[in-house]
C-alpha cells in the first residue's frame, strides 16, 4: 500500500487530499487490503437482481478465469507428451455445443497470426504458420465456485488466514487455484491436439488434431518460459458499495436493470419473483411513467416496457458490451467428473443497452482519496459481466485520472462533485465539460430519456 507523504499524514478531517490512490488491480486488490465495504460473488435476488441464481448472496461463486497460451499451426504432425496431471482435468474438457464443435472453428475463434494472405472464407479454414491464442469456457477456463477452491478469499476467509494483520497481506488470492488454473490450460492444449473425450457432447465428437505445436519461451508471444499468460484474465473480482446517496440507502451500485436488453414482462418473472419484489421490479421499470406508477394513477403492469438503459447526471464515460458469462461450477473441485455450472447463473446474460459509467460507482465508502478504476467500480454481480472489458476500462480509467486532476485544481473531494444529486451540481458540470472537450464522451449520440427506442444500437 502507496504511503502518504509525511506533511499529509497531518492533514486536517473533512480537508482536500493531496494524495490519491487508485485501485485498477484485476481482482480489487488494494480493496480487500484497505478493508473498505466492497461485494463479492453472487448478489442476492431482488428486484433490482431479479436474474439472480441465488435467493442470498453467494460471496464464492465468480467468474471463471484463464491463463491463455498460443499454439501454432503446423505442416506435420508433432509429438505431444500427455501432462502427468492430464487426467484429472480431462473430464472437463468440451466444444460446449454441438454448432461449436469443430476444431478450425476453436482455432480461428482466437487467431492472431495469418501466416498468409488470404481473401475471407470459411471460419473453418487455417494454416501452417498460422497462430491462436486460446480462451475457451469448456476449456483453459478455470471456473472454482465453492468456499473450498474460490480463487478470490472473502473478507472472513482473509481474515481468518491473517492477511488483514498488518504486515500480513500476502495477494488476497488462493494460489493453489492459480496453480491449478495453470495445469487445467495446458493440460486443455493437449485435449485440443490428442484428446478423443468431449463431457458434455460426449464420445465420438472430439478427434485428435496434432499438427499443431505449444509456442513457449521469451519469444513466443506469451514471452514466457512456460508459454502462459503472465497473468490470468481476470472477468470478476471484489466491487466496491458506492456511498449511500438518495435512492441508494446501503450504497450506490449499478445494477442488472439499469443495463439489461431482457423483456421482465417474461412469465419467468412473474412466476418466480415474490409478487411485491415483481410489483417493484415493473415500478423501476416504467420509466418517464413511474410519476404515474408512484401516484397510484397507472398500474406498474400497464407501463410499456423500457427500451434504454439507466441514463446517470453523474456519468463521466461509456461503454457497451453484452451481459457475457463464464459461470462458476457448482461442486468442487472444477475438473470434478460430472461437474456442472451453477444452475440459473446464464439467466441473467444477454444483450444490454449502451451503458455510462457514473462518477459515483468509482469512490468508495469510508476513505475520501482512494478511487476506483475497471472491474473493481460499484457494479453488481450481473452488471460486472457487461462492465469487465478493456474498452470500458480505458473509459473509466480516463475518468479516474481526470477527476483526482480535478480535484487537485478545485481543491475538493471527488464526492463533493456528485454529494447533492439529484440536485444541481456546479462542479460536476464543469468536470463533465473538461472530460468532453478531451474527447472523452459521457453519453452515446441521441440517447435520452426522450428518446427510449435504443434498440438499433448493437
Amino acid at each position: 500500500m502507496p504511503q502518504p507523504p509525511a506533511q499529509s499524514r497531518n492533514t486536517a478531517p473533512n480537508r482536500p487530499a493531496n494524495w490519491y490512490v487508485v485501485d485498477a488491480t484485476e481482482t480489487g486488490e488494494i480493496i480487500g487490503l484497505a478493508d473498505v465495504p466492497y461485494r463479492l460473488g453472487i448478489d442476492a435476488l431482488s428486484y433490482q437482481e431479479p436474474s439472480s441464481s441465488s435467493a442470498t448472496q453467494d460471496p464464492y461463486c465468480t467468474q471463471g478465469f484463464t491463463y491463455t497460451f498460443a499454439m501454432e499451426a503446423t505442416e506435420e504432425p508433432q509429438t505431444h507428451e500427455m501432462p502427468s496431471f492430464y487426467p484429472q482435468y480431462e473430464p472437463y474438457y468440451s466444444y460446449e455445443l454441438p454448432r461449436l464443435a469443430n476444431f478450425g472453428l476453436v482455432f480461428n475463434y482466437r487467431r492472431i497470426y495469418d501466416a498468409r494472405p488470404r481473401t475471407r472464407g470459411s471460419s473453418y479454414e487455417f494454416s501452417p504458420g498460422d497462430i491462436s491464442m486460446q480462451n475457451w469456457t469448456w476449456g483453459n477456463d478455470y471456473r472454482p465456485g465453492t468456499a473450498q477452491d474460490n480463487l478470490i478469499y472473502t473478507r472472513e476467509q482473509l481474515e481468518a488466514i491473517g492477511q488483514l494483520q498488518p504486515g500480513g497481506w500476502l495477494g488476497g488470492l488462493r494460489t493453489e487455484a492459480l496453480q491449478k488454473g495453470e495445469e487445467n490450460a495446458l493440460g486443455y492444449f493437449y485435449w485440443l491436439v490428442e484428446g478423443e473425450t468431449d463431457s458434455q457432447l460426449g464420445e465420438g465428437v472430439k478427434q485428435p488434431d496434432p499438427n499443431h505445436r505449444y509456442l513457449a519461451g521469451l519469444d513466443s508471444p506469451m514471452g514466457t518460459a512456460h508459454g502462459l499468460s503472465k497473468h490470468p484474465y481476470m472477468r470478476e473480482g471484489r466491487r466496491i458499495l458506492g456511498r449511500p446517496a438518495r435512492g441508494y440507502p446501503n450504497g450506490f451500485s449499478i445494477t442488472e436493470i439499469d443495463i439489461s436488453r431482457r423483456d421482465y414482462a417474461d412469465e419467468y418473472y412473474r412466476e418466480a419473483l415474490p409478487p411485491a419484489m415483481y410489483r417493484s421490479l415493473r415500478t423501476a421499470l416504467a420509466g418517464l411513467e413511474a410519476i404515474a406508477v408512484v401516484g397510484g394513477v397507472r398500474s406498474p403492469e400497464d407501463t410499456a416496457r423500457r427500451t434504454r438503459s439507466t441514463i446517470y447526471p453523474d456519468a463521466v464515460g461509456i461503454g457497451h458490451y453484452a451481459i457475457d458469462f463464464h459461470p462458476c461450477m457448482a461442486l468442487s473441485p472444477p475438473e470434478l467428473p460430472g461437474n456442472y455450472e451453477r444452475p440459473g447463473e446464464r439467466r441473467g446474460a444477454g444483450q444490454a443497452y449502451p451503458f455510462q459509467i457514473p462518477l459515483r460507482s468509482l469512490i468508495p465508502q469510508e476513505i475520501d482519496n482512494l478511487l476506483v478504476a475497471g472491474k473493481s467500480i460499484a457494479t453488481s454481480h450481473i452488471a460486472a459481466a457487461a462492465y469487465r472489458v478493456h474498452s470500458f476500462e480505458w473509459s473509466s480509467g480516463a475518468a479516474v485520472g481526470n477527476v483526482v486532476d480535478f480535484a487537485f485544481d478545485r481543491g475538493v473531494l471527488p464526492y463533493e462533485l456528485v454529494d447533492q444529486i439529484p440536485l444541481r451540481e456546479p462542479l460536476l458540470e464543469e468536470f463533465q465539460q473538461r472530460l468532453q472537450r478531451q474527447g472523452n464522451p459521457t453519453a452515446f449520440p441521441n440517447t435520452s430519456i426522450f428518446n427510449e427506442d435504443w434498440e438499433d444500437w448493437q
